[in-house]
């Protein structure tokens, strides 16, 4: 699905380089490499502030955290992404309160959010799924008459733009993750958090740290996730990239676009935006069937998710099946197909041949 070493391997001079320094400074911990990352993150993106954590789960739950989310609190969020975005409202003793999404863009359905708002509810969290940005816009403008937060939860999206601006930016707060596989990925776990409010990001910096601003003496509730200096070292390196990465990966899309057309139905890409294409997914008939018949042909494949978050054990609440339709139906037939920077013609050939020749046998 990913081929970081081949991408390490192209770099391996730049990035050994960095991590060496590091362990020469014997500077581990919110060392001066990290705040140089911090900086060319702010830079990139065009915000004020940006504070690395120890993951984008955590970068989640910080956020929360810093906007006082308590028990009994309400978070308007997509059934249809990753577990760390209702897990870190769970954690919190919150409720998360899910919008259906929209059936292309499989992001939220901005059209479902102002009937979920409640008195509870403390802030909407969006999700840019598959590096596509939600309709930011609406949500702000829901936000903002409504006395709400907005957290976004970029995790998949570093590098995604919606109306020229960077995602992580517009909401109050932005959430990023650096996993390995992620357009912008560490060798390791790694997150960061991003906001244009001074008080926000003061806030966050003594949550990261135990919620400590000066050593042992502690303000406020914390958590110990801080980004560690060698992945920031590493990330620092690929950061110069990450355009490239991304206009690589949407190369890839584009083919796999062309190589659909009239047998398989592509992605949709929402005007005015840039979709980054963290994933490339697609949806088919018998989806299992051709899972299996492309790892006969050596293909990997992922289902991203096949069990949407209301249906979760752990985080079912009062839902229950049926209570969204479309994400229902989505994650019965949605599949990804191997998406990454170094993915060769050849290569995105045979994969379209296959899935093709799958899809004529129905």
């Amino acid at each position: 699905m990913v081929d970081t070493r081949t991408q390490y391997l192209k770099i391996k001079s730049e990035i050994d380089s960095a991590v060496t320094e590091v362990i020469e400074s014997s500077q581990f911990i919110q060392g001066p490499t990290v705040r140089e990352f911090e900086a060319n993150v702010e830079k990139y993106l065009g915000c004020n502030h940006a504070i690395g954590c120890a993951s984008g789960t955590d970068a989640l739950q910080i956020a929360m955290m810093a906007i006082g989310v308590k028990p009994g609190d309400e978070i308007i969020t997509t059934p249809f992404t990753f577990v760390a975005t209702t897990e870190t409202i769970a954690l919190l003793g919150a409720k998360p309160v899910y919008a259906d999404i929209d059936s292309k863009t499989y992001n939220i359905d901005v059209n479902k959010i102002e009937e979920k708002i409640t008195s509870k509810t403390k802030g909407i969290m969006p999700v840019h799924l598959y590096g596509q940005p939600a309709e930011m816009d609406r949500i702000m403008d829901f936000a903002r008459a409504n006395n709400l937060i907005v957290i976004e939860d970029a995790a998949q999206a570093m590098g995604a733009l919606y109306g020229g601006k960077s995602v992580s930016t517009i909401g109050d707060i932005g959430c990023i993750s650096f996993y390995p596989s992620k357009n912008l990925g560490a060798f390791g776990d790694g997150g960061m958090l991003t906001t244009n409010d001074e008080e926000l990001a003061s806030k966050i910096r003594m949550i990261t740290s135990h919620g400590s601003r000066k050593r042992y003496y502690h303000e406020i509730l914390g958590v110990n996730s801080r980004l560690d200096s060698i992945q920031a070292a590493i990330l620092n390196v690929k950061l110069r990239y990450l355009d490239e990465y991304c206009d690589a990966r949407l190369v890839a899309a584009q083919k796999y676009n062309k190589r659909f057309e009239g047998y398989v139905e592509t992605p949709y890409v929402m005007p005015g935006v840039k979709h980054i294409f963290h994933q490339y997914s697609i949806r088919v008939k018998n989806r299992d069937k051709m899972q299996e018949f492309l790892k006969s042909n050596g293909i990997p494949s992922m289902i991203y998710y096949p069990v949407p978050l209301h249906l979760q054990h752990a985080y079912k609440y009062d839902y229950k099946s049926g209570d969204f339709p479309v994400t229902e139906e989505i994650a019965k037939d949605i599949i990804s197909l191997p998406m990454h920077t170094e993915l060769t013609d050849e290569q995105i050939d045979f994969i379209s041949e296959k899935v093709i020749q799958f899809n004529n046998r129905l």
